[in-house]
C-alpha cells in the first residue's frame, strides 16, 4: 500500500511538473494590425494582407511555438532566439520578428519623409532622403530569391542597409532593424505579379515614419 501511494504521488508530481513546464513556455502570438485589412489599399490589397498576415505569418508563429518547447529557447525572447539559434527555429523566429516589424510600420496616413534624429542620421549617411531611397530600393530589387531589405542601426546609431536572405534579420549580426521591405513573392505577387520594383516604390506611400523613427 505504501508503495502504491508513493507511486501515485510520484505520478502526480511528474504531471504537475509537465503542466508547469508547459505554462512557462513563452507563446508567441500573431501581431495585431494597427489598421483594417483594406486600410493600405491600393498599395497593398485586402486579399494580400489577409493571406500574408493571417496565413503566412500565422504559420510562422505556430511553427515557432511548436519548435521551442524542450529547447533552451522555450522562455527566451525573440531577439535571443534569432541571435543564438539556427535551422528551423531560426527561420521561423526570424520571420516572426520580420513580419511584426513589417506590418506595424505601415499606416493608411503614411508617406512623406522621416523627421528628427532619424532624418538627420539618414542625411548624414546618404546625403539626402532621396539617395537613401534609391539605395534601399536597389537593395530590395537586387536581392536574389526571397528575403528582406532592411534599414538597421548599430550600437552607436550608425545606419546601414542590409540584404537578408529568406527569414534572416539584422539582429543576427548585432544590429537593430528599423525599416524592412519584404521581397518574398507572397508579399506582393497578387497585386504586382513579377513587378517587384513597382511594389517597393509604392511602399513609401504607407510608411509610418513616426513608428520607424521611434525604433531609431
Amino acid at each position: 500500500m505504501i508503495a502504491l501511494i508513493a507511486s501515485i504521488f510520484l505520478l502526480l508530481s511528474t504531471n504537475n511538473e509537465i503542466i508547469s513546464k508547459k505554462e512557462n513556455v513563452m507563446k508567441f502570438e500573431l501581431v495585431k494590425l494597427p489598421y483594417e485589412t483594406n486600410g493600405l489599399e491600393p498599395v497593398i490589397s485586402k486579399q494580400t494582407i489577409e493571406l500574408h498576415h493571417g496565413k503566412h505569418l500565422q504559420a510562422y508563429v505556430n511553427n515557432l511555438n511548436n519548435l521551442i518547447p524542450g529547447t533552451k529557447f522555450e522562455n527566451a525572447d525573440i531577439e535571443t532566439i534569432i541571435r543564438e539559434s539556427d535551422g528551423a527555429i531560426f527561420n521561423n523566429a526570424g520571420q516572426v520578428l520580420n513580419h511584426d516589424l513589417y506590418f506595424t510600420q505601415f499606416s493608411p496616413k503614411g508617406g512623406g519623409e522621416p523627421t528628427g534624429k532619424l532624418a538627420e542620421a539618414i542625411n548624414a549617411t546618404w546625403g539626402s532622403f532621396e539617395k537613401f531611397k534609391s539605395e534601399f530600393e536597389a537593395a530590395g530589387v537586387s536581392l536574389f530569391g526571397s528575403g528582406w531589405a532592411w534599414l538597421a542601426k548599430d550600437k552607436d546609431g550608425k545606419l546601414v542597409i542590409t540584404k537578408e536572405a529568406n527569414g534572416s534579420n539584422p539582429v543576427k549580426n548585432g544590429l537593430t532593424p528599423i525599416l524592412g521591405f519584404d521581397v518574398w513573392e507572397h508579399s506582393y505577387y497578387l497585386d504586382y505579379q513579377n513587378r517587384r520594383a513597382d511594389h517597393i516604390k509604392a511602399l513609401w506611400q504607407i510608411i509610418d515614419w513616426e513608428v520607424v523613427g521611434k525604433r531609431y
